[in-house]
Protein backbone atom coordinates (compact mmCIF):
# COMPACT_ATOMS: atom_id res chain seq x y z
CA UNK A 1 0.00 0.00 0.00
CA UNK A 2 2.64 2.71 0.42
CA UNK A 3 5.62 1.67 -2.36
CA UNK A 4 3.19 1.65 -5.41
CA UNK A 5 1.20 4.68 -6.92
CA UNK A 6 -2.92 4.64 -7.45
CA UNK A 7 -3.81 2.10 -10.10
CA UNK A 8 -6.49 3.70 -12.31
CA UNK A 9 -8.52 1.07 -13.35
CA UNK A 10 -12.06 1.13 -11.87
CA UNK A 11 -14.21 -1.15 -10.42
CA UNK A 12 -17.85 -0.43 -9.39
CA UNK A 13 -17.26 0.43 -5.65
CA UNK A 14 -20.29 1.32 -3.82
CA UNK A 15 -22.89 -0.79 -5.47
CA UNK A 16 -21.34 -4.20 -3.66
CA UNK A 17 -21.96 -3.86 -0.23
CA UNK A 18 -22.57 -7.27 1.24
CA UNK A 19 -19.35 -7.72 3.10
CA UNK A 20 -20.32 -5.94 6.70
CA UNK A 21 -21.28 -2.72 4.68
CA UNK A 22 -18.05 -3.04 2.83
CA UNK A 23 -17.48 -4.75 -1.08
CA UNK A 24 -17.67 -8.38 -1.20
CA UNK A 25 -13.51 -8.10 -2.31
CA UNK A 26 -12.50 -7.63 1.14
CA UNK A 27 -13.48 -10.55 2.27
CA UNK A 28 -11.51 -11.65 -0.48
CA UNK A 29 -8.50 -10.24 1.04
CA UNK A 30 -9.52 -10.27 4.30
CA UNK A 31 -8.74 -14.11 4.09
CA UNK A 32 -6.25 -13.87 2.03
CA UNK A 33 -3.86 -11.76 3.80
CA UNK A 34 -5.38 -13.92 7.24
CA UNK A 35 -3.75 -16.97 5.97
CA UNK A 36 -0.40 -15.05 4.81
CA UNK A 37 0.22 -13.94 7.99
CA UNK A 38 -0.43 -17.19 9.52
CA UNK A 39 1.89 -18.72 7.38
CA UNK A 40 4.34 -15.70 8.65
CA UNK A 41 4.03 -15.48 11.96
CA UNK A 42 3.89 -19.37 12.30
CA UNK A 43 7.68 -19.80 11.26
CA UNK A 44 8.85 -16.46 12.66
CA UNK A 45 7.51 -17.87 16.54
CA UNK A 46 9.42 -21.32 15.59
CA UNK A 47 13.13 -19.52 14.39
CA UNK A 48 14.98 -18.93 17.37
CA UNK A 49 13.80 -22.09 19.53
CA UNK A 50 13.85 -23.95 16.20
CA UNK A 51 17.77 -23.07 15.91
CA UNK A 52 18.44 -23.36 18.80
CA UNK A 53 17.15 -27.31 19.35
CA UNK A 54 19.78 -29.71 19.36
CA UNK A 55 20.61 -31.71 15.83
CA UNK A 56 19.56 -34.85 16.85
CA UNK A 57 16.22 -33.08 16.99
CA UNK A 58 16.06 -31.78 13.75
CA UNK A 59 17.53 -27.74 14.98
CA UNK A 60 21.10 -26.68 14.36
CA UNK A 61 22.40 -26.25 18.16
CA UNK A 62 23.25 -22.80 17.59
CA UNK A 63 23.82 -20.55 20.35
CA UNK A 64 21.24 -18.04 21.80
CA UNK A 65 23.70 -15.30 20.28
CA UNK A 66 23.96 -16.82 16.88
CA UNK A 67 20.21 -17.75 16.32
CA UNK A 68 19.20 -13.91 17.44
CA UNK A 69 21.54 -12.70 14.74
CA UNK A 70 19.94 -15.44 11.68
CA UNK A 71 16.34 -13.83 13.40
CA UNK A 72 17.48 -10.32 13.23
CA UNK A 73 19.27 -10.71 10.08
CA UNK A 74 15.52 -12.19 8.33
CA UNK A 75 13.12 -10.01 10.07
CA UNK A 76 14.90 -6.81 8.86
CA UNK A 77 15.65 -7.66 5.46
CA UNK A 78 11.42 -8.74 5.36
CA UNK A 79 11.22 -5.20 5.47
CA UNK A 80 13.41 -3.98 2.71
CA UNK A 81 12.53 -6.08 -0.27
CA UNK A 82 8.92 -5.12 -0.57
CA UNK A 83 9.95 -1.73 -1.54
CA UNK A 84 11.48 -3.78 -4.92
CA UNK A 85 8.68 -5.90 -4.98
CA UNK A 86 6.24 -2.60 -5.37
CA UNK A 87 7.92 -0.99 -7.95
CA UNK A 88 7.87 -4.60 -10.18
CA UNK A 89 4.63 -4.45 -9.69
CA UNK A 90 3.63 -0.85 -9.99
CA UNK A 91 5.99 -0.70 -13.41
CA UNK A 92 5.59 -4.32 -15.47
CA UNK A 93 3.76 -7.34 -13.43
CA UNK A 94 0.16 -5.27 -11.55
CA UNK A 95 -0.59 -5.98 -8.04
CA UNK A 96 -2.29 -9.28 -8.59
CA UNK A 97 0.56 -11.20 -10.59
CA UNK A 98 2.92 -10.06 -7.84
CA UNK A 99 0.47 -11.31 -4.72
CA UNK A 100 0.70 -15.21 -6.54
CA UNK A 101 4.65 -15.15 -7.36
CA UNK A 102 4.68 -13.61 -3.81
CA UNK A 103 2.38 -16.77 -2.21
CA UNK A 104 3.92 -19.32 -4.33
CA UNK A 105 7.09 -18.18 -3.56
CA UNK A 106 6.68 -18.22 0.34
CA UNK A 107 5.11 -21.87 0.21
CA UNK A 108 7.95 -23.10 -1.10
CA UNK A 109 10.41 -21.26 1.39
CA UNK A 110 8.39 -22.89 3.86
CA UNK A 111 8.36 -26.55 2.91
CA UNK A 112 11.99 -25.91 2.33
CA UNK A 113 12.08 -24.80 6.08
CA UNK A 114 10.85 -28.27 6.78
CA UNK A 115 13.04 -30.05 4.52
CA UNK A 116 16.00 -28.82 6.56
CA UNK A 117 14.58 -29.88 9.59
CA UNK A 118 14.36 -33.36 8.34
CA UNK A 119 17.24 -34.93 7.56
CA UNK A 120 18.29 -35.34 10.97
CA UNK A 121 20.88 -38.19 9.92
CA UNK A 122 21.95 -35.64 7.05
CA UNK A 123 24.88 -33.60 6.14
CA UNK A 124 24.84 -30.53 8.46
CA UNK A 125 26.56 -28.15 6.36
CA UNK A 126 23.72 -29.56 3.63
CA UNK A 127 21.15 -28.87 6.13
CA UNK A 128 22.65 -25.43 6.58
CA UNK A 129 22.44 -24.56 2.76
CA UNK A 130 18.40 -25.97 2.48
CA UNK A 131 17.67 -23.76 5.66
CA UNK A 132 19.59 -20.41 4.26
CA UNK A 133 17.64 -21.08 0.67
CA UNK A 134 14.29 -21.36 2.38
CA UNK A 135 14.98 -18.20 4.73
CA UNK A 136 16.17 -16.44 1.27
CA UNK A 137 13.34 -17.61 -0.56
CA UNK A 138 10.67 -16.46 2.08
CA UNK A 139 12.28 -13.09 2.29
CA UNK A 140 12.50 -12.59 -1.85
CA UNK A 141 8.38 -13.94 -1.45
CA UNK A 142 7.59 -11.42 0.87
CA UNK A 143 8.86 -8.49 -1.19
CA UNK A 144 6.08 -9.68 -3.95
CA UNK A 145 3.62 -9.85 -1.49
CA UNK A 146 3.08 -7.73 1.37
CA UNK A 147 3.06 -4.07 -0.21
CA UNK A 148 0.75 -5.20 -2.62
CA UNK A 149 -2.37 -6.55 -1.01
CA UNK A 150 -2.64 -3.86 1.30
CA UNK A 151 -2.52 -1.78 -2.13
CA UNK A 152 -5.62 -3.50 -3.90
CA UNK A 153 -7.20 -3.04 -0.17
CA UNK A 154 -7.14 0.95 -1.09
CA UNK A 155 -8.06 0.59 -4.66
CA UNK A 156 -11.54 -0.95 -3.45
CA UNK A 157 -12.28 2.45 -2.38
CA UNK A 158 -12.64 6.15 -3.18
CA UNK A 159 -10.23 8.32 -1.30
CA UNK A 160 -13.68 10.59 0.03
CA UNK A 161 -14.80 6.60 1.07
CA UNK A 162 -15.70 7.57 4.61
CA UNK A 163 -15.73 3.62 4.41
CA UNK A 164 -12.07 3.74 3.58
CA UNK A 165 -10.43 3.73 6.96
CA UNK A 166 -12.99 0.90 8.46
CA UNK A 167 -12.17 -1.08 5.68
CA UNK A 168 -8.42 -1.39 6.62
CA UNK A 169 -9.26 -1.42 9.92
CA UNK A 170 -10.95 -5.29 8.76
CA UNK A 171 -8.19 -5.66 7.03
CA UNK A 172 -5.72 -5.37 10.13
CA UNK A 173 -8.02 -7.72 11.52
CA UNK A 174 -7.58 -10.13 9.28
CA UNK A 175 -3.31 -9.94 9.76
CA UNK A 176 -3.62 -10.13 13.57
CA UNK A 177 -6.54 -12.93 13.19
CA UNK A 178 -3.57 -15.11 11.41
CA UNK A 179 -0.77 -13.54 14.01
CA UNK A 180 -2.76 -15.01 17.05
CA UNK A 181 -3.68 -18.15 15.73
CA UNK A 182 -0.60 -19.11 13.75
CA UNK A 183 1.67 -19.79 17.30
CA UNK A 184 -0.62 -21.51 18.86
CA UNK A 185 -1.17 -24.28 15.52
CA UNK A 186 2.21 -23.76 13.72
CA UNK A 187 4.08 -23.14 17.25
CA UNK A 188 2.58 -25.79 19.19
CA UNK A 189 3.21 -28.63 16.00
CA UNK A 190 6.85 -27.67 15.63
CA UNK A 191 7.64 -27.73 19.22
CA UNK A 192 5.92 -30.49 20.80
CA UNK A 193 5.47 -32.97 17.73
CA UNK A 194 8.14 -32.39 15.24
CA UNK A 195 10.20 -29.36 13.66
CA UNK A 196 9.02 -30.03 10.12
CA UNK A 197 5.55 -30.03 11.38
CA UNK A 198 5.44 -26.56 12.20
CA UNK A 199 6.81 -25.55 9.09
CA UNK A 200 4.61 -27.93 7.22
CA UNK A 201 1.34 -26.24 8.71
CA UNK A 202 3.09 -22.78 7.69
CA UNK A 203 3.50 -23.40 4.41
CA UNK A 204 -0.13 -24.77 4.04
CA UNK A 205 -1.17 -22.35 5.33
CA UNK A 206 0.38 -19.79 2.69
CA UNK A 207 -1.17 -22.58 -0.06
CA UNK A 208 -4.54 -22.39 1.35
CA UNK A 209 -4.32 -18.23 1.16
CA UNK A 210 -2.89 -18.09 -2.69
CA UNK A 211 -5.51 -21.00 -3.45
CA UNK A 212 -8.32 -18.76 -1.37
CA UNK A 213 -7.07 -15.50 -3.87
CA UNK A 214 -7.36 -17.45 -6.77
CA UNK A 215 -10.70 -18.89 -6.20
CA UNK A 216 -12.26 -15.12 -5.27
CA UNK A 217 -10.22 -13.62 -7.63
CA UNK A 218 -13.64 -12.56 -9.16
CA UNK A 219 -14.60 -11.00 -6.69
CA UNK A 220 -11.95 -8.17 -7.39
CA UNK A 221 -12.90 -6.86 -10.67
CA UNK A 222 -10.60 -5.66 -12.93
CA UNK A 223 -7.99 -4.03 -10.11
CA UNK A 224 -4.27 -5.31 -9.46
CA UNK A 225 -4.77 -6.58 -13.32
CA UNK A 226 -0.86 -5.88 -14.74
CA UNK A 227 -0.74 -2.38 -16.28
CA UNK A 228 -2.01 -1.76 -19.79
CA UNK A 229 -4.11 -4.01 -20.37
CA UNK A 230 -7.91 -3.77 -21.08
CA UNK A 231 -10.36 -2.32 -18.50
CA UNK A 232 -12.33 -4.98 -19.36
CA UNK A 233 -10.50 -8.09 -18.26
CA UNK A 234 -10.91 -9.18 -14.93
CA UNK A 235 -8.83 -12.67 -15.13
CA UNK A 236 -5.04 -13.25 -16.03
CA UNK A 237 -4.49 -14.69 -19.25
CA UNK A 238 -2.86 -18.29 -19.81
CA UNK A 239 0.83 -16.82 -20.74
CA UNK A 240 0.27 -14.36 -17.23
CA UNK A 241 0.84 -17.46 -15.38
CA UNK A 242 3.44 -19.02 -17.49
CA UNK A 243 4.99 -15.44 -16.15
CA UNK A 244 4.40 -16.29 -12.99
CA UNK A 245 5.80 -19.27 -12.87
CA UNK A 246 9.17 -18.25 -14.60
CA UNK A 247 9.50 -15.60 -11.68
CA UNK A 248 8.73 -17.88 -9.16
CA UNK A 249 11.35 -19.98 -10.56
CA UNK A 250 13.87 -17.21 -11.01
CA UNK A 251 13.76 -16.38 -7.60
CA UNK A 252 13.99 -19.50 -6.12
CA UNK A 253 17.29 -20.23 -8.37
CA UNK A 254 18.94 -16.66 -7.79
CA UNK A 255 18.23 -17.72 -3.99
CA UNK A 256 20.34 -20.94 -4.83
CA UNK A 257 22.61 -19.06 -7.22
CA UNK A 258 23.56 -16.97 -4.31
CA UNK A 259 24.19 -19.35 -1.70
CA UNK A 260 26.41 -21.47 -3.58
CA UNK A 261 28.19 -18.09 -5.53
CA UNK A 262 28.82 -16.61 -1.89
CA UNK A 263 30.76 -19.72 -0.68
CA UNK A 264 32.86 -19.39 -3.60
CA UNK A 265 33.69 -15.61 -2.91
CA UNK A 266 36.75 -14.54 -0.92
CA UNK A 267 35.15 -13.61 2.70
CA UNK A 268 36.53 -9.96 1.65
CA UNK A 269 35.23 -9.43 -1.28
CA UNK A 270 31.45 -10.36 -0.23
CA UNK A 271 32.21 -7.85 3.11
CA UNK A 272 33.07 -5.24 0.29
CA UNK A 273 29.88 -6.06 -1.77
CA UNK A 274 27.36 -5.73 0.99
CA UNK A 275 29.10 -2.61 1.94
CA UNK A 276 28.69 -0.97 -1.67
CA UNK A 277 25.32 -1.89 -1.80
CA UNK A 278 24.84 -0.73 1.47
CA UNK A 279 25.88 2.62 0.48
CA UNK A 280 24.37 2.73 -2.79
CA UNK A 281 20.90 2.02 -1.75
CA UNK A 282 21.33 4.40 1.25
CA UNK A 283 22.75 7.02 -1.30
CA UNK A 284 19.91 6.61 -3.58
CA UNK A 285 17.32 7.46 -0.76
CA UNK A 286 19.53 10.44 -0.05
CA UNK A 287 19.44 11.72 -3.49
CA UNK A 288 15.82 11.24 -3.98
CA UNK A 289 14.95 13.14 -0.57
CA UNK A 290 17.25 16.05 -1.84
CA UNK A 291 15.85 16.23 -5.32
CA UNK A 292 11.99 15.34 -3.95
CA UNK A 293 12.42 18.24 -1.30
CA UNK A 294 11.32 21.73 -2.03
CA UNK A 295 11.10 24.89 0.55
CA UNK A 296 11.57 25.36 4.18
CA UNK A 297 8.52 23.62 4.81
CA UNK A 298 8.76 20.39 3.20
CA UNK A 299 12.42 20.42 4.56
CA UNK A 300 11.07 20.98 7.95
CA UNK A 301 8.55 17.95 7.97
CA UNK A 302 11.29 15.94 6.11
CA UNK A 303 13.46 16.50 9.12
CA UNK A 304 10.18 14.92 11.37
CA UNK A 305 10.24 11.63 9.90
CA UNK A 306 13.95 11.22 10.06
CA UNK A 307 14.08 11.85 13.60
CA UNK A 308 10.74 10.19 14.17
CA UNK A 309 12.67 6.82 12.33
CA UNK A 310 15.59 7.09 14.77
CA UNK A 311 13.03 6.59 17.36
CA UNK A 312 11.32 3.91 15.73
CA UNK A 313 14.35 2.03 15.87
CA UNK A 314 14.93 2.70 19.17
CA UNK A 315 11.52 1.35 19.56
CA UNK A 316 11.35 -1.87 17.83
CA UNK A 317 14.88 -2.94 19.04
CA UNK A 318 12.22 -3.56 22.14
CA UNK A 319 9.42 -4.99 20.68
CA UNK A 320 10.99 -7.56 18.37
CA UNK A 321 12.48 -9.07 21.14
CA UNK A 322 9.46 -11.35 20.93
CA UNK A 323 10.78 -13.76 19.09
CA UNK A 324 13.89 -13.22 20.50
CA UNK A 325 14.92 -13.08 24.04
CA UNK A 326 11.37 -13.57 25.22
CA UNK A 327 10.84 -16.41 23.35
CA UNK A 328 14.13 -18.17 24.78
CA UNK A 329 12.55 -17.02 28.85
CA UNK A 330 9.45 -18.43 28.06
CA UNK A 331 11.31 -21.66 26.76
CA UNK A 332 13.61 -21.97 30.24
CA UNK A 333 12.34 -20.28 32.63
CA UNK A 334 8.17 -20.14 32.34
CA UNK A 335 5.96 -22.24 33.92
CA UNK A 336 4.26 -23.50 31.10
CA UNK A 337 2.35 -25.94 32.06
CA UNK A 338 -1.38 -26.37 33.10
CA UNK A 339 -2.19 -30.18 34.62
CA UNK A 340 -1.13 -32.10 32.79
CA UNK A 341 -0.51 -29.82 29.50
CA UNK A 342 2.01 -28.02 28.48
CA UNK A 343 1.85 -24.63 26.57
CA UNK A 344 4.26 -23.93 23.95
CA UNK A 345 6.52 -21.42 24.39
CA UNK A 346 5.89 -19.90 20.64
CA UNK A 347 2.11 -19.64 21.96
CA UNK A 348 2.89 -16.82 24.15
CA UNK A 349 3.54 -14.51 20.62
CA UNK A 350 -0.37 -14.65 20.08
CA UNK A 351 -0.83 -12.75 22.98
CA UNK A 352 0.14 -9.44 20.78
CA UNK A 353 -2.15 -10.10 18.43
CA UNK A 354 -5.31 -10.65 20.40
CA UNK A 355 -4.40 -7.41 22.27
CA UNK A 356 -4.42 -6.09 19.20
CA UNK A 357 -7.99 -7.05 18.57
CA UNK A 358 -9.25 -5.85 21.75
CA UNK A 359 -7.17 -2.60 22.32
CA UNK A 360 -7.05 -1.03 18.88
CA UNK A 361 -10.64 -0.04 18.97
CA UNK A 362 -10.10 1.61 22.57
CA UNK A 363 -7.32 3.46 21.44
CA UNK A 364 -9.17 4.16 18.65
CA UNK A 365 -11.87 6.09 20.46
CA UNK A 366 -9.26 7.12 23.08
CA UNK A 367 -7.65 9.40 20.95
CA UNK A 368 -10.84 11.03 19.45
CA UNK A 369 -12.12 11.73 22.92
CA UNK A 370 -8.88 13.32 23.86
CA UNK A 371 -9.27 15.50 20.61
CA UNK A 372 -12.68 16.68 21.57
CA UNK A 373 -11.33 17.74 24.57
CA UNK A 374 -8.24 19.70 22.81
CA UNK A 375 -6.20 17.23 24.84
CA UNK A 376 -4.84 15.07 22.10
CA UNK A 377 -1.36 14.49 22.39
CA UNK A 378 0.60 15.45 19.02
CA UNK A 379 2.40 13.00 17.16
CA UNK A 380 6.11 13.06 18.81
CA UNK A 381 4.52 13.06 22.48
CA UNK A 382 2.22 9.78 21.28
CA UNK A 383 5.88 8.26 20.19
CA UNK A 384 7.24 9.37 23.61
CA UNK A 385 4.04 7.34 25.48
CA UNK A 386 4.79 4.29 23.41
CA UNK A 387 8.36 4.21 24.53
CA UNK A 388 7.53 4.81 27.93
CA UNK A 389 5.28 1.79 27.80
CA UNK A 390 8.39 0.48 26.14
CA UNK A 391 10.50 0.70 28.96
CA UNK A 392 8.02 -0.10 31.27
CA UNK A 393 7.21 -3.54 29.73
CA UNK A 394 11.10 -4.36 30.09
CA UNK A 395 10.80 -3.03 33.89
CA UNK A 396 8.41 -5.98 34.32
CA UNK A 397 10.49 -8.37 32.28
CA UNK A 398 13.66 -7.72 34.25
CA UNK A 399 11.44 -8.09 37.71
CA UNK A 400 10.55 -11.21 36.57
CA UNK A 401 13.66 -12.03 35.37
CA UNK A 402 15.04 -11.74 38.98
CA UNK A 403 13.09 -14.38 40.15
CA UNK A 404 14.78 -17.24 38.08
CA UNK A 405 18.45 -16.74 39.43
CA UNK A 406 17.92 -19.71 41.49
CA UNK A 407 16.30 -21.83 38.61
CA UNK A 408 12.89 -21.48 39.94
CA UNK A 409 10.29 -20.91 37.16
CA UNK A 410 7.59 -17.83 37.06
CA UNK A 411 4.04 -17.56 36.71
CA UNK A 412 3.03 -17.13 32.53
CA UNK A 413 1.12 -14.24 33.61
CA UNK A 414 4.32 -11.75 33.91
CA UNK A 415 5.10 -12.33 29.99
CA UNK A 416 0.97 -11.61 29.36
CA UNK A 417 1.45 -8.76 31.62
CA UNK A 418 4.79 -7.66 29.33
CA UNK A 419 2.94 -8.43 26.04
CA UNK A 420 0.09 -6.18 26.73
CA UNK A 421 1.94 -3.58 27.68
CA UNK A 422 3.85 -3.61 24.70
CA UNK A 423 0.60 -3.56 22.69
CA UNK A 424 -0.60 -0.22 24.00
CA UNK A 425 2.84 1.08 23.32
CA UNK A 426 2.87 -0.52 19.91
CA UNK A 427 -0.36 1.12 19.76
CA UNK A 428 0.81 4.47 20.56
CA UNK A 429 3.40 4.43 17.72
CA UNK A 430 2.88 2.37 14.98
CA UNK A 431 -0.20 3.25 13.35
CA UNK A 432 0.30 6.22 14.38
CA UNK A 433 3.99 6.79 12.48
CA UNK A 434 2.62 5.54 9.28
CA UNK A 435 0.17 7.89 9.32
CA UNK A 436 2.38 10.58 9.93
CA UNK A 437 4.79 9.78 7.04
CA UNK A 438 2.10 9.85 4.38
CA UNK A 439 0.99 13.52 5.96
CA UNK A 440 4.55 15.01 6.18
CA UNK A 441 6.13 13.85 3.03
CA UNK A 442 6.54 15.59 0.11
CA UNK A 443 3.79 14.56 -2.54
CA UNK A 444 6.34 13.33 -4.69
CA UNK A 445 8.04 11.67 -2.23
CA UNK A 446 5.45 10.13 0.04
CA UNK A 447 7.07 6.47 -1.56
CA UNK A 448 10.59 7.09 -0.72
CA UNK A 449 9.68 8.52 2.58
CA UNK A 450 7.89 5.59 3.19
CA UNK A 451 10.47 3.21 2.03
CA UNK A 452 13.14 5.04 4.58
CA UNK A 453 10.74 4.48 7.44
CA UNK A 454 10.38 0.91 6.74
CA UNK A 455 14.00 0.67 6.58
CA UNK A 456 14.11 1.60 10.20
CA UNK A 457 11.84 -0.94 11.02
CA UNK A 458 14.54 -3.49 9.26
CA UNK A 459 17.68 -1.51 11.34
CA UNK A 460 15.09 -2.20 14.38
CA UNK A 461 14.91 -5.66 13.63
CA UNK A 462 18.29 -6.29 13.51
CA UNK A 463 19.43 -4.04 16.70
CA UNK A 464 16.66 -5.91 18.07
CA UNK A 465 18.96 -8.87 17.66
CA UNK A 466 22.22 -7.64 18.90
CA UNK A 467 20.61 -6.81 22.15
CA UNK A 468 21.99 -9.46 24.44
CA UNK A 469 25.77 -9.26 22.54
CA UNK A 470 25.67 -5.75 23.50
CA UNK A 471 24.57 -5.82 27.15
CA UNK A 472 27.19 -8.63 26.96
CA UNK A 473 30.01 -6.87 25.70
CA UNK A 474 29.35 -3.64 28.26
CA UNK A 475 29.58 -6.40 31.13
CA UNK A 476 33.31 -7.01 29.99
CA UNK A 477 34.08 -3.34 29.71
CA UNK A 478 32.31 -2.20 32.26
CA UNK A 479 33.12 -5.33 34.70
CA UNK A 480 29.66 -5.79 36.31
CA UNK A 481 26.58 -7.43 35.38
CA UNK A 482 24.03 -5.67 32.81
CA UNK A 483 20.97 -7.57 32.46
CA UNK A 484 19.40 -7.10 29.05
CA UNK A 485 16.50 -6.71 30.37
CA UNK A 486 17.21 -3.57 32.62
CA UNK A 487 19.50 -2.51 29.59
CA UNK A 488 16.45 -2.19 27.45
CA UNK A 489 14.20 -0.95 30.03
CA UNK A 490 17.11 2.14 30.75
CA UNK A 491 17.48 3.20 27.22
CA UNK A 492 13.78 2.97 25.78
CA UNK A 493 13.42 5.11 28.72
CA UNK A 494 16.38 7.92 27.99
CA UNK A 495 14.96 7.93 24.33
CA UNK A 496 11.20 8.56 25.42
CA UNK A 497 12.25 11.91 28.15
CA UNK A 498 14.42 12.79 24.95
CA UNK A 499 11.22 12.93 22.87
CA UNK A 500 9.23 14.42 25.84
CA UNK A 501 11.87 17.11 26.16
CA UNK A 502 11.85 17.59 22.08
CA UNK A 503 8.47 17.40 21.09
CA UNK A 504 7.29 20.73 21.33
CA UNK A 505 10.12 21.60 18.78
CA UNK A 506 9.05 18.72 16.25
CA UNK A 507 5.43 19.44 16.38
CA UNK A 508 6.07 23.09 15.21
CA UNK A 509 8.94 21.72 12.35
CA UNK A 510 5.27 19.75 11.39
CA UNK A 511 4.10 23.09 10.26
CA UNK A 512 0.37 23.01 11.21
CA UNK A 513 0.13 19.38 10.80
CA UNK A 514 -1.05 17.39 13.38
Amino acid sequence: MIYIKPITHVMARDKNTAFFGHPVALSSLFATEMWERFSYYGMRALLVLFLTATYATGGFGMSELEAFTVYGIFTGLVYVTPIIGGILADKILGQRKAIYIGGITMAIGQFTLAASSMAVDGDLEWRRMIFYAGLGILILGNGFFKPNISTIVGELYDNNDPRKDGGFTIFYMGINLGAFLSPLIAGTLGEQVAWHWGFMAAGTGMVIGTIWFYVRSHTLGNLGMPPKVKTERNRLAIKDWGGILIYVAVLVGAVYAFIFGWDAIPEDIGDWTINIVAILGGGYLLYSIFKGTKGKTEWSRVGVILILAVANIFFWSGFEQAGSTFNIFARDNTNRMIGNFEIAASAFQGINAISIFIFAPIFTYLWSWLDKRRANPNTPMKFAIGMLLMSTGFVVMAIANGYTKDGNLVSPLWLVLVYLIHTWGELCLSPIGLSMVTKLSPAKLVSTMMGVWMGSFAIGNFVASQMKAISLNLEQSLGREIQVFWFIAIETFIAALILIAISPFLSKMMKGIK
